[in-house]
C-alpha cells in the first residue's frame, strides 16, 4: 500500500490503560490516524456506520457487549483487529473476516506486524482491481491455469479449498483469506466465512441464500450488508 492512504483507527477496550497503549502505538506509527479512543464500545458505533474509519482495535470482553456482538452490528464495514487477554476466541474471531487477533500483553512489534497486514486489506479495496483474466492454482501435483470466468464458487473445506467450476472441481491447500485478496474484488465476493463467489455466475437470490450453478449457498451476517452494497440491492 501506499505510504500515502492514511488508515484511520478506532480503539476500544473497557480498561483504560489497554486503550492508551494501542492509541499510543497508533500515534507514533506512519500511516495511522487515530479518530477515537474510548472504553465505551457503543461510541464507536457512529463512526463506523458512516464510514469514518477503516479499521477497529475491538476487545471482546466488555461489559455492555462483547467485541463479536458490536460486529454483528457493524457487519463489513472496516476492518478488525481483535484484542483480547483470551487465546481460545481465536478461531471465533475468524467469523468475522479479522485482520489479526491480538494476545494482550501487546508489544510494539506484534502492532506493526498486524498493522502491516491491515494495510494490505485496505490497499486491496482502495486500489482498482486488477486486469487479470486467469490465475494459477497449486494443486497436490501441479500448478493448474484457471480463467477466472470459468470460476463459479470457492468452498472453504476443513483442510482445503474447493475451487468449483462449471462441471468439475480443482482441491487446493491455499486459504480461503489468500484467495479473497488474490482475486479481483469486483468480481468476486465474499458471503460467508466458507464461501467466496463469481458474481458474474449468480443465478438467483432466495431466503438468504445465493444460488451458483445450483448450489444454494448461505450468505453470513457478518457478509450480508457488503454483499447486498456490491450487487447493487
Amino acid at each position: 500500500m501506499s505510504e500515502a492512504l492514511t488508515i484511520r483507527c478506532i480503539v476500544v477496550d473497557d480498561e483504560h490503560l489497554s486503550v492508551k497503549l494501542i492509541a499510543d502505538y497508533i500515534r507514533k506509527t506512519p500511516g495511522l490516524e487515530l479518530v477515537l479512543e474510548t472504553t465505551h464500545v457503543q461510541e464507536a458505533l457512529p463512526l463506523i456506520q458512516t464510514g469514518a474509519a477503516d479499521l477497529i482495535f475491538l476487545d471482546i470482553q466488555m461489559p455492555e457487549m462483547t467485541g463479536f456482538q458490536f460486529m454483528q452490528i457493524a457487519g463489513d464495514r472496516c476492518k478488525v483487529i481483535f484484542t483480547t487477554a483470551y487465546s481460545q476466541y481465536a478461531v471465533d474471531s475468524y467469523d468475522y473476516n479479522a485482520v489479526d487477533y491480538l494476545l494482550k500483553p501487546i508489544t510494539f512489534e506484534r502492532f506493526l506486524a498486524a498493522v502491516k497486514k491491515a494495510r494490505s486489506w485496505v490497499s486491496r479495496e482502495n486500489r482498482p482491481a486488477a486486469q487479470k483474466d486467469h490465475l494459477f492454482i497449486k494443486t497436490a501435483y501441479r500448478i493448474q491455469k484457471v480463467d477466472l470466468n470459468d470460476i463459479y464458487y470457492l468452498e472453504g473445506l476443513r483442510d482445503y479449498i474447493a475451487v468449483h467450476l462449471q462441471s468439475s472441481r480443482i482441491l487446493t491447500l491455499e486459504s480461503m483469506k489468500n484467495m479473497e485478496e488474490i482475486l479481483p474484488a469486483g468480481q468476486f465476493i465474499r458471503i460467508h466465512k466458507s464461501y467466496i463467489i463469481n458474481k458474474n455466475k449468480i443465478d438467483f437470490l432466495s431466503r438468504g441464500k445465493v444460488i451458483v450453478n445450483g448450489a444454494y449457498l448461505p450468505i453470513g451476517d457478518t457478509y450480508k450488508e457488503r454483499f447486498q452494497q456490491l450487487i447493487g440491492i
